[in-house]
């Protein structure tokens, strides 16, 4: 990875620091994305902040383009961003919380797909990663909204997959189950931490995506549940 240009979204989060660090360790330069993002979160040389909302097609643009403008490129995009809300049934579930999962879980990482994925072609090794769930293959009771969203988000990077290959670009979706960040914990407090996901390992499994190891996995959907 070494001075190759990735474009981390949530790159101050529970996992996306993990994924930042990991990237940087192994001499990439990272574009760190978030809503409220500073140096200070991952204080590191090759570690750039950029403070942004994806929550438009407009947005995804223009941070894009920023990175661009400053590297010249992006070789690779982990896209960390995600939400939960439910425990609710489908028959109880509202339109607020449609809409939110939605925006969180599926339309964000479409804009910021269609933002960058033609720079990802011109790299000629473009790499997307993109953090899904394991509820978008395993849906249970409660997670309606969440899991169809991220069930879409699995299809879409797929698609992405499949329409990139001739360029040299992969796009490969990764299912965590349950993982151990403070906002979990917080959560769930009396759950058995220690059967949760743990980041790093997430982040290992990024970093083996985005390194050459990963030029052969295309399209791929990858599980990591925990000992649960």
């Amino acid at each position: 990875m070494q001075d190759k240009v990735v474009l981390v979204t949530g790159a101050n989060g529970g996992l996306g620091k993990w994924v930042s660090e990991g990237l940087l360790e192994a001499g990439a330069v990272v574009a760190g994305v978030s809503r409220k993002i500073e140096q200070a979160d991952v204080p590191h040389t090759r570690f750039h902040p950029f403070p942004a909302d994806l929550s438009s097609g407009a947005g995804a643009n223009k941070i894009v383009e920023n990175v661009v403008t400053q590297f010249g490129q992006v070789d690779a995009v982990v896209h960390t961003v995600g939400g939960f809300a439910g425990g609710k049934t489908i028959a109880e579930t509202d339109d607020t919380t449609l809409e939110h999962m939605l925006d969180l879980n599926l339309k964000n990482a479409f804009f910021l797909m269609r933002a960058a994925i033609p720079q990802l072609r011109k790299s000629g090794r473009g790499r997307l990663i993109v953090i899904a769930s394991r509820a978008a293959v395993e849906p249970g009771p409660g997670v309606g909204a969440y899991g169809a969203a991220k069930a879409a988000l699995v299809s879409l990077v797929k698609t992405a997959a499949a329409e990139n290959a001739d360029a040299g670009m992969t796009a490969n979706a990764i299912l965590p189950g349950t993982m151990d960040t403070a906002a979990n914990r917080q959560a769930e407090p009396n759950a058995d931490f220690s059967r949760w996901v743990q980041p790093r390992n997430v982040a290992s499994l990024v970093l083996w995506l985005a390194g050459d190891h990963g030029k052969n996995m295309n399209g791929a959907v990858l599980p990591i549940y925990g000992n649960l």
